[in-house]
Parts: structure tokens; sequence; C-alpha cells
């Protein structure tokens, strides 16, 4: 099992992509088109995010991720996960 050491420094909004700032400085970005729940948010309500030390939140979209799962490449995207649980 990997065991994520980096912390996050804050998270925002950008032009259509989730910006995630590490406190090693690196960063992690993806568009927000890949995950349902985010693509039908509002700027302002992708901007509502809230840091723990597992991953992000947005309570007005109901959405969570794991900084795990965002350093593996996995966005939220339903229909991967639908795939990977069929085995395809």
């Amino acid at each position: 099992m990997r065991t994520l050491v980096d912390t996050a420094n804050n998270a925002s909004y950008r032009d259509g992509e989730i910006v995630i700032v590490m406190q090693s400085g690196k960063e992690f970005r993806f568009p927000v088109s890949e995950n349902p729940r985010l693509a039908k948010g509002t700027p302002e309500r992708l901007n509502h995010i809230e840091l723990s030390p597992f991953g992000i939140h947005w309570p007005d979209l109901d959405e969570d991720l794991s900084f795990r799962g965002i350093a593996e490449g996995d966005y939220g995207r339903r229909d991967q996960k639908k795939e990977n649980c069929h085995g395809e």
C-alpha cells in the first residue's frame, strides 16, 4: 500500500480546472468536465472547497475526492467506476 505523505496547501477552480497545490509545491489539475457533479457546478460553488487530510470536499455540490484517487487519475468519473466493477 502506498502512502501519500504530501498535504494540500490550497485548492481552487480556475479556467475550467480544479487546481490543488500541495505543500511540496506539486500541483494536481483536472478538468471539472471529468466529474459529473462538478461539471454542473457554477464557478462560485466550484470554488467553495473544503480541504481535509485525505481529500477535498465541495459541500454545495455534495462531492468528495481523495488525494490518493486524484493522484492516480480518478476524478470521480462514474462511468470509469462502472467499467472497473465489471473488469473491463
